[in-house]
C-alpha cells in the first residue's frame, strides 16, 4: 500500500489551523483594555534634611510634610532621606546627591556655591539661636566656670547648636580651643543627654529640639536648665539643585509656602516647632556669611565643606 505523504501533511495542516482558531485559544490572547494606565513610573527626587534630630525622630517630624507634598504632585514624588550624622549629610550635600534639601544656614551658604539654589527658609528666625544647658546642681554661674570641663555639641558644622555657642563662650572670656574639651556627639539628643547624665558639664543645642526633647522626657527639665542663649541668625534654608525642573520647583514651593494656610499644614508645622516656611534668596544669608568669616578668623576653622566664596 502506497502512503500519500502529501495528503497526510495537508490533513495535519488543517488540524493545526483548526486548533489555532478555537474559541479557547482566541480568548487566551485577547488584549486587556483599561481607562487608566496599569503602571505609571514617577520620577523620584531625594529630599534630604540635615540631622537636627536623630533619624527616627526626623522621619516622624518630616515624613508627614513629604507625604502631603507627594499627594499633590503628578508624575513626580519626593523621597525623604535622613543621615546618620552631620558628616554623612555634609558629604551627600556637597557631592550634589540631594535634589532638594533643608540644611542649616552654614550648609545653605556653602551649598549655594556647589550647584544649589536657595529658594526658601524656615520662618521664626528668633528660634535660630544657640542655647547652653547645664545641670541645675552644677554650681556653674559664669562662662569661665567651664574651664577644665567638657562641653558637648551635636557636630562641628552645626551652626546654632555648636558654632554660635562657641562664639558666645569666646566672647565671654573662654578659649574654646584650650580651656575646655569639645565633645562632638553626633546629634542634638545626644548632646542634651550628655549633660543630663553628667558626661559633660554643659551641652549646646538650639530651641526646637530642646522643646521637643523635654516634652518627651519631662524628667530632663527637672534637672537641666538653659544657662545662656546666643543672639539669632536667619533660620534653616530650603535649597534645590540647579538641574531640577523649574516647574517642579514652582509646584513644590507653592505647597510648602502655603502649609500654614490649612489645618493639615498647621499640624505638620507644629511637629517642627515652626509657624511657616517663607521665600528666601541668596542675599537672605549675608549675615550668616559675615558670622562665619568672623568665626573662622577668631575661633576655629569650620570642619566640613569649606565656603568657596570667601
Amino acid at each position: 500500500m502506497q502512503v500519500n505523504f502529501k495528503n497526510i501533511l495537508l490533513s495535519l495542516l488543517i488540524v493545526f489551523i483548526t486548533l489555532g482558531c478555537s474559541p479557547n485559544q482566541e480568548k487566551s490572547y485577547e488584549p486587556l483594555y483599561s481607562e487608566t494606565p496599569i503602571f505609571v513610573q514617577k520620577k523620584v527626587y531625594v529630599f534630604g534634611v540635615h540631622p537636627l534630630h536623630n533619624p527616627k525622630r526626623l522621619f516622624e517630624v518630616y515624613q508627614p510634610m513629604v507625604d502631603y507634598i507627594n499627594a499633590q504632585l503628578k508624575g513626580s514624588e519626593l523621597r525623604l532621606e535622613a543621615s546618620r550624622n552631620y558628616a554623612a549629610y555634609d558629604k551627600k550635600l556637597f557631592d550634589g546627591y540631594f535634589d532638594f534639601s533643608l540644611p542649616n544656614p552654614y550648609q545653605t551658604v556653602a551649598a549655594a556655591s556647589k550647584g544649589y539654589q536657595i529658594f526658601g527658609k524656615m520662618a521664626d528666625d528668633e528660634n535660630f539661636r544657640g542655647i547652653i544647658l547645664v545641670r541645675k546642681d552644677s554650681g556653674i554661674e559664669k562662662v569661665t566656670d567651664l574651664r577644665g570641663k567638657t562641653v558637648s555639641y551635636p557636630a562641628p558644622t552645626a551652626l546654632a547648636a555648636t558654632m554660635m555657642p562657641q562664639w558666645y563662650m569666646h566672647e565671654n572670656g573662654l578659649d574654646i580651643n584650650h580651656d575646655i574639651t569639645n565633645s562632638y556627639v553626633g546629634s542634638q539628643e545626644s548632646s542634651i543627654l550628655n549633660v543630663f547624665l553628667g558626661k559633660s558639664a554643659a551641652a549646646s543645642t538650639w530651641p526646637p529640639p530642646w522643646r521637643a526633647f523635654i516634652k518627651e522626657r519631662p524628667e530632663i527639665a527637672e534637672q537641666v536648665e538653659i544657662k545662656w542663649e546666643t543672639s539669632h541668625l536667619p533660620n534653616n534654608g530650603l535649597i534645590v539643585r540647579e538641574d531640577v525642573p523649574a516647574d517642579l520647583l514652582k509646584n513644590i514651593s507653592k505647597i510648602i509656602f502655603s502649609l500654614h494656610e490649612s489645618k493639615k499644614g498647621k499640624e505638620i508645622l507644629s511637629k517642627m516647632e515652626l509657624s511657616k516656611y517663607e521665600k528666601a534668596q541668596d542675599s537672605t544669608y549675608d549675615s550668616v556669611r559675615l558670622f562665619l568669616k568672623r568665626f573662622e578668623k577668631d575661633v576655629r576653622p569650620i570642619m566640613g565643606g569649606k565656603l568657596d566664596n570667601e
